[in-house]
């Protein structure tokens, strides 16, 4: 049975704060703050706030439009084009993606500020376990700020009126990422491991989550100050690899036994599935919707994300060879083929035809192009009986094992620039079988013409499609530059399955075209930040805007 986190409403009045550079206060029917902090009881209450901060599908960072992320980058595109992927955006006057982090940050500073108020009843293992997982949060709002923006705003206490950090500049994105790496390492060494947060806590923050995200953190910024040439990306990529690594000594975690679709269905729910590191929770049944999610019918099917023809172009060939070089790859002439010896990720991926689809259409042939513009379908968290209940349990899968192993294979090759055949096969070559593709080994990849480090970037695209990384990884590599700039391609156009009666748009190849390269662009001098919301810089004006926006 799915565990879930309940937050109490009456706590999240009390908790609810700053977004930014403004005071929101609490009702007075609100439980007053001087009577609060007592128990154990109190603390988890607090910290379950936190949780509603995690992004589910069709939320950014607890407020809107997160889960469709992948449209800001060259493998999926929605029904109308993106003004992220295409370069068209403006400065916003108010955005979500800055002002929810930094309600996320005052609740996280709030628990950490008060919890030692808790009664002396209370254990001090105990007020600094709800103390480590605020110290967590706080550095998950943190990384999603200096992502987006770089410098940002620091503040790691709780404001009011009158205080003078309202006005402060923003703090260097170093100080920041140090700030986010002390959270992380207190919360690894306080929190509980997931053995001992079992069945009754799974979902809340084990000290290997810590651990993992810390991984991320520093890979994301150790590759980005590599290839954008500043700041110290030897330590962040040092760092990277003794975080992933020790994630991967602790043994509580590995890779999930069932098939990698059922990785995102109820069947890869729970403790049992090991390779879980974080989720987004949704209700426990049918009876219990404590929250529920309807990303396949809402997002899936309605074509608001379809993947490119560059994402599925990039699964090899049984043989471990990219289609333009193996010899088992035949061009298709009919929609099942594009499947044909390839990595079978491709096939729990994507549908096919012979797939259960939708309630109006039980059998999946071939993709709608009024809706599916690029003729392709994604298929992971599909699932017949939520597409006709639009009411899915599902967890969003926010940070698992792979990712972690992928995470120590490219921080490795980064750090030395080689890695041994040995570490491949303790990481990529793991991900790779359960493709049913042919282990890389550095003899391989010389005989064939191919790159490691292309080939540890191929692999993260493929095993975490559809999850939303691949424009954070083109930020950090400093490709976004080459890749969004490209036409929108999507499959071959199987006229006898596809039919006539959408117009579409043909390559000379005869291949769909949804986005011409004229239509897009990407400007290196502005575009590898997020403009500043311009209300926040008129609200304090020591702000000052990202250059070129």
């Amino acid at each position: 049975m799915k565990s879930i986190l309940k937050p109490a409403i009456l706590a999240l009045a009390m908790l609810a704060g700053l977004p930014s550079c403004e005071v929101e206060r609490l009702p007075e029917t609100s439980v007053s703050d001087e009577t609060y902090w007592r128990t154990e009881s109190d603390l988890k209450t607090a910290a379950n706030y936190l949780y509603t901060f995690l992004p589910g599908f069709g939320t950014i960072d607890g407020v809107n439009n997160y889960g469709n992320e992948d449209v800001w980058s060259d493998d999926a595109v929605g029904l109308a084009t993106n003004n992220i992927s295409d370069g068209s955006r403006l400065a916003p006057a108010t955005a979500n993606e800055y002002n929810s982090p930094y309600r996320l940050i005052r609740a996280a500073n709030n628990i950490v500020e008060k919890a030692p108020r808790a009664s002396a009843a209370t254990a001090a293992s105990i007020i600094e376990r709800y103390t480590a997982e605020a110290r967590f949060f706080r550095a998950w709002g943190y990384f999603s700020l200096v992502q987006r923006y770089g410098d940002v705003p620091l503040i790691l206490k709780i404001l009011d009126d009158t205080s003078t950090e309202l006005q402060a500049p923003a703090a260097p994105r170093a100080q920041v990422i140090d700030q986010i790496y002390q959270d992380l390492d207190f919360a690894a060494q306080k929190l509980p491991t997931p053995t001992v947060l079992g069945t009754a806590d799974y979902g809340r923050i084990s000290n290997t989550a810590a651990l993992a995200f810390k991984a991320r953190v520093a890979l994301f910024e150790g590759t980005r100050s590599k290839y954008h040439n500043y700041g110290e990306p030897t330590k962040h990529l040092k760092l990277a690899v003794d975080a992933a690594k020790a994630v991967m000594d602790s043994k509580q975690h590995d890779l999930f036994t069932g098939s990698y679709f059922d990785l995102f269905q109820m069947a890869g729910e729970g403790r049992q599935n090991r390779e879980n590191i974080i989720v987004r929770q949704y209700g426990v049944s049918t009876a219990d919707r404590v929250s529920t999610q309807n990303f396949f019918r809402g997002t899936l099917e309605n074509g608001n994300m379809n993947p490119t023809k560059s994402l599925v172009d990039s699964y090899l060939m049984k043989d471990g060879l990219p289609i333009t070089k193996s010899p088992l790859y035949t061009a298709p002439t009919k929609s099942t083929d594009v499947f044909k010896d390839r990595d079978t990720r491709l096939t729990d991926t994507y549908f096919k035809a012979g797939d259960a689809w939708i309630g109006t259409k039980l059998v999946y042939d071939v993709a709608p192009l009024v809706f599916n513009k690029t003729g392709f379908t994604f298929r992971k968290y599909s699932n017949l009986d939520d597409w006709v209940t639009s009411a899915s349990l599902i967890d969003r899968v926010l940070l698992r094992y792979a990712e972690v192993l992928l995470t120590y294979a490219e921080a490795t090759y980064e750090l030395n620039g080689t890695i041994s055949d040995a570490d491949l096969d303790l990481t990529v070559n793991r991900l790779r079988a359960r493709g049913s593709v042919a282990k890389l080994s550095n003899a391989f990849a010389t005989a064939n013409g191919l790159t490691v480090r292309d080939e540890i970037r191929r692999e993260r695209r493929v095993e975490l499609a559809e999850e939303g990384f691949r424009y954070w990884d083109l930020i950090r590599w400093k490709t976004a530059e080459i890749e969004l700039p490209k036409p929108v391609l999507g499959n071959y156009f199987f006229k006898a399955e596809y039919g006539t009666s959408t117009a579409v748009n043909l390559t000379s190849d005869n291949i769909i075209l949804v986005q011409a390269a004229n239509f897009r662009k990407f400007d290196p001098a502005k575009d590898y930040l997020w403009p500043l919301p311009i209300n926040e810089i008129a609200l304090n004006p020591a702000l000052k805007q990202n250059p070129g926006w």
